[in-house]
């Protein structure tokens, strides 16, 4: 019976929760879009090429400088410039190049797209291609041949900051309508895609922009993740038993009950005489307080009940932000109001308290009505108004601010017995 009584429990609280999940299901996770980039590295020109004429493999140099924009966390665009330097070296016959180009190119986040945060959260990858155009200049002579080109390549990452990341890429690019080879020293036919040059490059992206992260590394799904972790969160902190009677937090009707006593499936201890005494408690008292010829519980041992109530096992709750106490809390109401008429002569605290949400100044307000209120209950039951002190404790910082089932215990009136 125990074990089917909890699944029903947990069945309620999943319930429960998936609903507010629901209803927090439009929230967006922000992340920066934009970043610069700039990288160096080595180049190898593979065609045309005049016969006796080749570069280092590889040779320097390759300069490139661009900025990118995210549209979301998979795809994303960004134009870059870039410089080549091809020089004869070893046996070659000597000559000076310079290649400048300038691309726009589609980005796609290979990274995110495969789910590398699966297993890391520190490398990715990017692939690029786009189209651009680019000019072939010769040091030693007028040459200057302008040509379209296209390009593909991959980028590797490696996340040092959520603002920094290390790249390495390497790129293909194909030139279109190319007349001179890259040495300068012969006609190409010009025909096509006839050149194709090579470029790898080392370099740093850098994330603008307010948000902490950027999208290269946000995992931008409907916030099912996030969802599924706060769901699980609030259903941990829903099933809590503070007061370790056995029923949770969020069925607990009675949230400061007396250890040890038993309760019913509410959570409130059995009263069955309905004297605000629970029985386990009152039949302690009876036997270790009560006189042989008198059988009746006494249940007005001063020390004892007042202990009790010093100690906060006689609290009145409230709800967020109101400052009535709740129905199923009037009980310890009750309970100062019995004693004081039992007890002529004593006066009582009654202490406000209000969680951490919201301001102090309010909390200090919220605190001090919700003691009033109480007093005037005792008022109204011709308790006389000196007999009452009020005092508003202001925000009780005892208990975990994000707990929604911690905050609970701590929107209450205390009393202090004098």
């Amino acid at each position: 019976m125990k074990k089917i009584m909890i699944a029903l429990l947990f069945a309620s609280a999943l319930t429960s929760v998936n609903a507010q999940v629901k209803k927090e299901k439009n929230t967006k996770t922000e992340y920066n879009k934009w970043s610069i980039e700039l990288a160096g590295g080595v180049n190898k020109p593979q065609r045309p090429m005049t016969s006796g004429y080749f570069t280092s493999l590889p040779s320097p140099y390759v300069v490139d400088f661009g900025g990118r924009y995210m549209f979301n966390n998979k795809f994303g665009l960004k134009a870059d410039f870039g410089y080549n330097s091809f020089t004869g070296k070893n046996s070659s016959k000597d000559f000076d190049t310079k290649y400048y180009r300038a691309n726009i190119q589609a980005v796609a986040n290979l990274g995110r797209i495969m789910n590398f945060e699966t297993w890391t959260n520190t490398i990715g990858i990017l692939g690029h291609t786009g189209f651009g155009l680019a000019q072939l200049e010769d040091e030693n002579s007028s040459v200057k041949d302008r040509m379209g080109n296209f390009m593909a390549g991959i980028t590797g990452q490696i996340k040092l900051t959520n603002r920094i990341v290390l790249t390495g890429d390497f790129t293909t690019i194909l030139n279109a309508k190319q007349d001179d080879n890259f040495d300068a020293a012969s006609v190409n036919n010009g025909a096509g895609f006839s050149g194709i040059l090579f470029n790898g490059t080392v370099g740093l992206t850098v994330y603008l922009g307010k948000n902490e992260k950027h999208a290269d590394w946000v995992i931008d799904n409907g916030n099912e993740i996030d969802d599924l972790k706060k769901r699980i969160e609030d259903i941990e902190t829903s099933m809590l038993d503070t007061d370790k009677d056995g029923v949770a937090d969020y069925l607990d009707e009675e949230p400061n009950t007396i250890s040890g006593v038993i309760v019913n499936t509410k959570g409130k201890s059995i009263d069955v005489n309905n004297n605000n005494i629970p029985d386990e408690l009152e039949s302690y008292l009876s036997k270790t307080y009560g006189k042989n010829s008198d059988k009746s519980p006494i249940v007005n041992d001063n020390d004892l009940v007042k202990n009790l109530v010093n100690n906060n096992y006689v609290c009145t709750y409230f709800d967020f932000g109101k400052s009535n106490p709740t129905n199923v809390s009037t009980e310890g109401i009750d309970f100062i109001l019995t004693y004081l008429r039992n007890n002529p002569a004593a006066s009582v605290d009654i202490i406000g308290h209000a969680d951490e949400i919201g301001k102090s100044a309010y909390n200090d307000k919220l605190s001090n009505s919700r003691a009033n209120n109480v007093k005037n209950i005792l008022i109204k039951a011709n308790i006389a108004p000196s007999r009452l002190n009020i005092i508003a404790a202001g925000e009780d910082t005892s208990v975990d601010k994000d707990s929604e089932g911690a905050r609970k215990l701590v929107r209450r009136v205390t009393f202090k017995i004098k």
